[in-house]
């Protein structure tokens, strides 16, 4: 008898979705549906200095930052659908009308923690970027005060985190190949 798991996961989320007010999140993580009021202001101030830095430092200048994408990602269910607090990938890579689109293009995602993301930004998150080869993961966690640059993909995880106090310079690997000025968050 064929699993209708995935096809009833994915209706509800595709419902969720549409019903979820403006500027909620909704995700399909790991085969969970999540949902996410909006962000805090402390949450976007670190987004924004994020993407100032990488604006400002990145070698390539045809690299673009992108929030509010969402992003197809393997997940335990058949697909995973994440809306990362950023992505850097060349211009013109989520150009076409889909909501959800392929993760191909990512160079690197990253995630700021908040109080109702941070386990899933911790945990389930790695396994679904990883999985689609995006070859960074930023973590910058807020309660814990430091940044982990997961790097190297390899399966459902990757095989190099470093972690970094907040305050700290943190050296981001190639592409990007520049310091985070941890300092400025």
């Amino acid at each position: 008898m064929p699993d209708n798991s995935d096809t009833s996961v994915e209706a509800a989320f595709e419902r969720i979705s549409a019903a979820a007010p403006l500027g909620w999140r909704v995700e399909l993580i790991e085969g969970e549906i999540c949902v996410t009021p909006p962000a805090n202001g402390e949450h976007e101030e670190f987004v924004s200095e994020l993407v100032d830095q990488v604006h400002d430092r990145r070698r390539d200048r045809s690299l673009r930052n992108y929030t509010g994408i969402g992003l197809n990602v393997p997940g335990s269910s058949e697909t995973g659908r994440v809306v990362p607090d950023l992505v850097i990938a060349p211009k013109d890579s989520f150009r076409g009308p889909e909501k959800w689109n392929d993760p191909s293009p990512a160079l690197l995602v990253a995630e700021v923690t908040s109080t109702s993301t941070a386990d899933r930004d911790r945990e389930k998150k790695i396994h679904g970027y990883a999985r689609a080869g995006i070859p960074v993961y930023l973590l910058i966690d807020r309660e814990e005060a430091e940044v982990t640059v997961y790097s190297e993909p390899s399966g459902d995880n990757y095989t190099q985190n470093p972690k970094y106090k907040l305050g700290l310079a943190v050296p981001l690997p190639a592409p990007l190949d520049f310091e985070l000025d941890t300092a400025e968050f």
